[in-house]
């Protein structure tokens, strides 16, 4: 068993590093906005799905053109993100305008409602739009990192092997996760959001435009999450208007995983429900004796989860608060 294990692990590292940086960066969005408002944008998995439809739309219509065989990849890909953050990062301020900012004051039971409400709408919006224009609402992006790359197993004679696109996203997921880290620790705008997330009436006092940072913090959180949809249509190429639900869930929970309202925090706990959910799809059939196959995955990374919340329910970076009365 040891043996099967070993061999299967570095294409098991490969394919859990992919996954894990889609998490970590989806996961950032959910716990920038919960850091200030306390709220739980269940929409955010759609933003991301939005992202990938747009990203793909972007690329079809460049290869449609013939721009694709002219222009490196690595410019059309920076010509999607760019793009397609804007559109998502647009598309985030004004959803917190709409249905979230009315309801600020309200129960956050409310709060929560709407978003899911946000979730379904998106959903079903994207998929009139892509059945209008295609027929169909499962897309297929054309490829732009196809190459495929071998490399001999260290732990024994089996191959591990990776798409060129799996470099990409590893690159462009790290490039956007210290950009974020350095625009919340390093500049005025993440000062101010780490002013408001600490005590939101306080910043107003201190001249800080409250509802100026909430938005800026929308923007920035829907356009990582834009961008890492580009990101998965990129290397997975198959999309449809509901990978956004699961993909969501399972970046909040790599949030909450990691302390919900801690940056760093979301990183890690993406990477590791990335890994965690891999090495399990990979091996659990083997560590079972074939009682229990790789469809268990989502069962023992959230089962992690909640062993981790009742040791520590804070998550593994976040700290615990004490609450005033």
């Amino acid at each position: 068993m040891l043996t099967e294990i070993l061999q299967t692990l570095p294409q098991v590292l490969i394919d859990g590093l992919t996954l894990g940086a889609v998490y970590a960066v989806i996961a950032l969005g959910y716990t920038m906005v919960y850091g200030i408002l306390e709220l739980i944008n269940f929409a955010h998995g759609e933003i991301f799905m939005s992202g990938a439809f747009i990203g793909t739309a972007i690329l079809i219509t460049l290869t449609s053109l013939g721009w694709t065989s002219m222009l490196p990849a690595v410019l059309s890909l920076i010509v999607m993100l760019l793009i397609t953050s804007l559109i998502t990062g647009f598309l985030g301020m004004g959803i917190e305008r709409v249905a979230y900012r009315p309801l600020r004051k309200a129960p956050k039971l409310i709060a929560l409602i709407s978003a899911i409400g946000i979730s379904f709408l998106l959903q079903d919006i994207v998929r009139f739009i892509t059945e209008l224009f295609k027929g169909n609402y499962i897309i297929t992006s054309p490829n732009l990192f196809s190459d495929k790359i071998n490399i001999g197993s260290v732990f024994g004679s089996h191959a591990a092997s990776f798409k060129s696109s799996f470099l990409v996203v590893i690159i462009v997921a790290v490039i956007l996760m210290v950009g974020l880290d350095f625009f919340v620790n390093k500049t005025k705008w993440g000062m101010a959001m780490r002013a408001v997330a600490q005590d939101r009436d306080t910043a107003s006092l201190m001249s800080i435009n409250v509802n100026k940072v909430i938005s800026v913090t929308f923007f920035v959180g829907s356009a990582l999450g834009g961008a890492t949809g580009v990101l998965f249509a990129v290397q997975y190429g198959t999309i449809d208007p509901y990978i956004g639900f699961i993909l969501g869930l399972k970046a909040f929970t790599a949030a909450v995983l990691g302390g919900i309202g801690n940056i760093r925090g979301a990183m890690l706990g993406g990477m590791l429900i990335g890994l965690i959910e891999m090495f399990t799809a990979a091996n659990l059939s083997v560590i079972t004796g074939g009682i229990m196959g790789a469809e268990y995955k989502d069962v023992v990374a959230f089962a992690i989860l909640i062993i981790v919340l009742i040791f520590k329910p804070e998550g593994l970076f976040g700290k615990a608060v004490a609450e005033k009365v």
